[in-house]
């Protein structure tokens, strides 16, 4: 299949800040388009603004409108021949064209809290929809093929039988930074405030609790908490830290600068999940310069080979001595200089490729 008359699924794209599926799909459009015509799928032209300027649209509805059941005709008459869609449920019914969907990790059967944001309705159903894998396989099978964001992913779903179309990895990738920012070499390790930096949610299974115990093992470091929490977690979280302890500082919110601020000021990012769907994080924080200290889990082994530095995610010893292996000056240097060689893998373009060659195989 020629790669024109490309369609890509931008409807998922937040256009006030990012989250993962906006991030994914910004950065994934953005480098598709420098490749290849393509055209974006938009519910809002407010998501104009987070897509390349002037790049081809369509307006369609809502992803999660009544109807999305019949988005396909609009599509038909507007030339798709291909259909990439950063998720699995996308309407199908009367397609003329060749449909890519993704799923990007099997998490929310393991942790099925459904996003706060959608109404109560959205919510039941997204709960009885992972109670069981028969309606994964429903959807994933109404495509030509399916894409998933790592091999983990990818071993999950051939384990589980979710769909019988062929499955290819269109790996994710950090977020966009200037040239300045992306080819930062470290070239010695932070001497002021001895930072270690958390970026993510602090959902159960994110385990933050085994960072902040780590605190008693590391009384001369800071660790900041980046993401926005609420009062009742946060004051749960407070009272592990006790006396001896390091500083452990929330944030309660950073916007993207501050972010990279942050991590450029940092011994390590840290993070002490027991599951994962991916690990953003680590990418952006490798792609600075900065090591990455992690829990011993199968997604951060692939993603962190062996350039991060792991530790059990039960044990907060363990993961004080993980961030005591990068007190050496040498040692430090050399762990960053590789984290960004390592980095360099999970990249827009390189997924762009990817996913062109995945639909030349349609």
């Amino acid at each position: 299949m020629k790669t024109d008359h490309i369609f890509f699924d931008a409807r998922f794209i937040r256009y006030d800040h990012h989250d993962g599926i906006s991030r994914f799909s910004a950065g994934l459009f953005a480098a598709l388009n420098r490749r290849t015509k393509v055209t974006a799928i938009i519910s809002d032209t407010r998501q104009l603004l987070k897509l390349p300027r002037g790049c081809d649209y369509v307006l369609a509805n809502d992803p999660t409108s009544i109807r999305e059941l019949l988005i396909a005709p609009k599509l038909n008459r507007a030339g798709a021949s291909v259909v990439f869609s950063p998720m699995q449920t996308m309407g199908s019914w009367f397609r003329r064209y060749k449909l890519i969907l993704t799923l990007h990790d099997l998490i929310y059967y393991r942790h099925p809290a459904p996003p706060p944001e959608f109404n109560w309705l959205i919510r039941t159903g997204w709960r009885l929809f992972h109670m069981v894998y028969w309606p994964q396989r429903v959807f994933l099978n109404r495509a030509d093929a399916v894409a998933t964001v790592s091999k983990t992913s990818k071993r999950l779903m051939l384990q589980h039988k979710l769909t019988k179309r062929p499955v290819s990895v269109i790996y994710n990738a950090a977020g966009t930074f200037t040239d300045d920012q992306a080819n930062r070499a470290p070239k010695v390790r932070p001497r002021s405030a001895q930072r270690l930096v958390y970026m993510g949610s602090f959902m159960d299974y994110k385990n933050v609790e085994v960072l902040i115990d780590g605190m008693q093992h590391l009384p001369e470091y800071e660790l900041h908490l980046l993401s926005r929490i609420k009062p009742e977690r946060k004051a749960e979280l407070e009272a592990r830290v006790r006396e001896g302890f390091g500083k452990v500082i929330f944030h309660n919110g950073v916007s993207e600068d501050e972010y990279h601020k942050q991590l450029d000021q940092a011994v390590a990012l840290v993070t002490g999940s027991r599951d994962e769907g991916f690990g953003i994080p680590l990418i952006e924080s490798m792609s600075r310069g900065v090591p990455v200290v992690v829990s011993d889990i199968e997604i951060f082994r692939e993603i962190g080979g062996e350039i991060a530095l792991f530790f059990d995610q039960e044990d907060p010893a363990d993961f004080a001595n993980q961030v005591r292996m990068l007190e050496s000056n040498p040692v430090w240097v050399e762990r960053g200089t590789a984290s960004r060689k390592h980095a360099e893998q999970f990249n827009w373009d390189r997924s762009a490729g990817d996913l062109i060659e995945m639909i030349s195989r349609l």
